[in-house]
């Protein structure tokens, strides 16, 4: 007990170089360019943090080539916010209520990769916020330093 009061009185007098800022810089990207977040849900469509962007998921109403190619353009426009393209990407998160028309159509999102995938997790749900939604995308991708 006496060793865990001096630790605590060590750090209490000298701790200061021991401890991190206590907040971390965000900039932050929406659709609304004057708010930069949704504040009815409590989003924003992407978040950066040091040289990583944290981008929400972009939805369709349907798994079909052009539903797709809709939900990309907008994963596409989300990652120019910042000046990143598809090759920045590193982690991808697909929801959607239905793997097996996602999987038939792959071939729509492989384009937009460029044969340079990220990490992925493809997970089939009940259903999405949006309750008409059957497919969203998030995604995680690195800047260059």
């Amino acid at each position: 007990m006496i060793r865990y009061y001096l630790l605590l009185s060590f750090l209490l007098i000298y701790g200061e170089g021991f401890t991190q800022e206590t907040k971390i810089k965000k900039e932050k990207w929406h659709w609304n360019k004057e708010l930069k977040q949704d504040t009815v849900a409590g989003y924003c469509q992407v978040l950066k943090v040091d040289n990583i962007l944290y981008i929400s998921g972009a939805v369709t109403n349907d798994i079909t080539p052009e539903g797709i190619s809709s939900v990309y353009n907008d994963l596409k426009a989300s990652l120019a916010s910042y000046g990143a393209t598809f090759e920045n990407v590193v982690k991808e998160n697909l929801y959607t209520t239905d793997i097996e028309s996602m999987k038939r159509f792959n071939y729509v999102r492989k384009k937009f990769y460029k044969n340079d995938f990220p990490a992925a997790t493809w997970v089939q749900i009940q259903r999405l916020y949006m309750s008409k939604a059957k497919l969203e995308v998030e995604l995680i991708a690195h800047l260059p330093k």
